[in-house]
């Protein structure tokens, strides 16, 4: 499958048998993007903010038990987790879905994008809740970060889930060393130019951002409503820039003292229960690239490969995903 061209915009700071919560009202070409009407739709949660790491930060949450913190990816906020928050929540957990630093409702700030920065966000975030520790479950950018939170704030996460991402050091390796993982992730790559990538991701009412999402997902494409929300939320100022960032930092650094710092940080090895979930069919992530990173876990760690989905499995078959979840989340002995 062709990757799409990257994005570009000023550098401004599947079906399941439940029923999808409601979403943002808006769509592209209907108006002008508000963080009140794309970013906290009306459902089964409610919405706030709380501070962490020098930032305010927009989260949702349902629920009582405890706590699941869903960590996004690109080009997507927290919205991309509405099945598994309902599901959770019925599942006796407290769900709680946060925007990103510069994404959705949360503060873009100038600086702050390396993934130190960012995982400190969501160990901040954690603090920040009055929770003692939490599950993380992220996906992409989320998983990225959630890997990196378990190595560098070991005590405050519990149990940890990632969908779509190898670890941050094999994601590494398989850039540099595997050309069809460099080719598949040529997004990444493109993103590497100045303003150009943010111009494009908006151009169109954020049209790319759609063509991702679909050329990304499997045959269970997510729903056109839901693609015509991430564009919406795209479109909100700052959030294109600030969403690239990250993926500058992790190519330009590759070389740098941080970048190297980084790297030799996350030879730690996790040691908190690990659920490592992919597609089968993702053409930005490949299979091969994500599978090997149980070497890096210390601590039981199950692989679940999912059969004809691709990049977003939570919305490509969110019944699925929430019942692997769930279920492995309740399992008192995930080394089985």
């Amino acid at each position: 499958m062709t990757v799409p061209e990257t994005p570009e915009a000023p550098a401004s700071p599947g079906s399941s048998d439940r029923p999808a919560p409601p979403g943002p009202p808006a769509a592209p070409g209907q108006g002008p993007a508000t963080a009140a009407s794309v970013v906290r739709p009306e459902g089964p949660w409610t919405h706030r903010e709380v501070a962490a790491n020098g930032a305010r930060f927009h989260i949702a949450e349902t629920g009582q038990g405890p706590l699941v913190l869903l960590l996004h990816g690109f080009p997507q906020f927290w919205w991309t987790w509405r099945h598994q928050m309902t599901a959770l929540a019925e599942a006796g957990f407290r769900a709680v879905a946060m925007d990103l630093r510069g994404v959705g409702g949360s503060d873009r700030t100038p600086r702050g994008y390396d993934p130190a920065n960012l995982a400190l966000d969501v160990t901040g975030v954690i603090r920040s809740l009055g929770e003692p520790d939490a599950a993380l479950v992220g996906h992409d950018l989320g998983g990225y970060l959630a890997w990196t939170a378990a190595v560098m704030r070991p005590k405050l996460v519990r149990r940890l889930v990632v969908s779509s991402m190898p670890h941050p050091r094999r994601w590494r390796s398989a850039m540099l060393a595997d050309p069809r993982q460099s080719a598949a992730s040529a997004h990444i790559w493109g993103f590497q130019r100045p303003w150009l990538p943010e111009r494009r991701l908006v151009a169109d009412d954020a049209a790319l951002v759609g063509r991702l999402i679909r050329d990304w997902s499997g045959p269970r494409l997510p729903d056109d409503a839901a693609v015509e929300t991430y564009r919406l939320a795209m479109t909100i100022p700052s959030t294109a820039h600030c969403s690239i960032e990250p993926y500058r930092w992790m190519v330009r650094s590759m070389a740098r003292p941080d970048g190297v710092q980084f790297n030799r940080r996350m030879k730690r090895p996790v040691r908190v229960p690990t659920l490592h979930l992919h597609g089968s069919l993702d053409p930005v992530m490949r299979t091969r690239s994500a599978a090997g990173s149980g070497e890096y876990v210390e601590a039981p760690y199950r692989w679940r490969l999912f059969d004809g989905l691709g990049h977003f499995p939570h919305e490509e078959d969110p019944l699925a995903f929430s019942s692997e979840l769930i279920s492995w989340l309740k399992d008192p002995e995930p080394d089985r």
